[in-house]
């Protein structure tokens, strides 16, 4: 499969005419240029995911970054089917401040789900799109060391601390193990499954996974594919670019609120851990990925430092 084939070719124009194509390809290659021999961390989300035309769209994408140059590293999440398979088992769900509680018998189909089933499928996908991808957790090659996660809350004046069981969140990323994969023609599809020091398995959060790692490889970019279409500002319109400095402010102002919070606080860790820029956009729109980096209209909110 040639890498030409997987050009963003507007849906818009079923059947571009020669010129069109060579358009396309002359417009993206100066882009492909500046991100040869790069390091890029994709975190596809469980929201995201839910349709089988939007998989074939990034697995396409992502074996088109890996066939000019580029090193992808895929991190995915997978909270809504992890919900699905919980309700089919008949075991409830319990979220505090947006994490679910995880006891023993809830991590066991959590790795069961995210290691196994939408790891495989996603391996599966890129492979058939012509790549070579493997499927990781942060178990092989001990890639996320974990620690537990701590939250308070505070009533009457009394705090006290709640147990969200084996929730955790990354301590250290083995940058090296996923040094290996790039100078191979291997892709990287990593299931935000941690490790703790004792051997205990934890469930950490897709994002701040994708984060971790993006911080530790030193990625270029880091991008959060999601449902929504990324930062809005005060009047309910996208934000495509932000600073740091912006982006902290808006949080304060309560205009990024809600479940942008941590999203774009995500973005803030992995700038300030030396990541050149971080992007949320929206995992549906049509070959987002290569939208963002191949043409001069991003589709999302990208933050920088500063």
């Amino acid at each position: 499969m040639s890498a030409g084939a997987n050009l963003p070719l507007s849906s818009a124009i079923p059947n571009p005419d020669p010129v069109t194509k060579a358009a396309v390809l002359a417009e993206a290659l100066p882009y492909m240029r500046r991100y040869a021999g790069r390091t890029l961390v994709l975190k596809y989300g469980g929201h995201a995911m839910g349709d089988h035309t939007v998989g074939d769209w990034f697995a396409r994408d992502v074996v088109l970054l890996k066939q000019v140059g580029i090193n992808p590293i895929v991190v995915h999440g997978g909270g809504p089917q992890i919900g699905q398979m919980l309700e089919r088992l008949g075991i409830k769900s319990t979220f505090v401040d947006g994490l679910r509680v995880t006891d023993q018998e809830t991590m066991e189909v959590v790795e069961m789900v995210l290691a196994g089933t939408i790891n495989k499928q996603l391996v599966s996908a890129i492979n058939a799109e012509g790549g070579c991808a493997i499927g990781l957790s942060g178990k092989d090659g001990g890639l996320i060391e974990a620690r537990k996660v701590a939250r308070t809350r505070v009533e009457d004046g009394i705090k006290s601390e709640i147990d969200l069981g084996f929730v955790g969140e990354p301590q250290k990323i083995a940058a090296g193990v996923l040094d290996t994969f790039k100078q191979s023609d291997i892709i990287p599809v990593i299931a935000p499954i941690g490790v703790g020091s004792r051997g205990e398995t934890y469930n950490i959060n897709a994002d701040t996974v994708a984060g971790a790692v993006a911080s530790a490889v030193r990625a270029t970019r880091l991008l959060l594919l999601t449902d929504v279409a990324g930062v809005l500002d005060a009047d309910r319109k996208l934000v495509s670019e932000i600073s740091a400095s912006g982006a902290r402010r808006m949080i304060a102002e309560g205009i990024i609120n809600g479940g942008m919070i941590p999203k774009v606080e995500t973005c803030l860790g992995a700038v300030d851990g030396g990541v050149e820029a971080a992007v949320i956009l929206d995992g549906r729109v049509p070959h987002a990925i290569l939208l963002e980096l191949f043409t001069g209209a991003g589709p999302g909110t990208l933050i920088r430092a500063g």
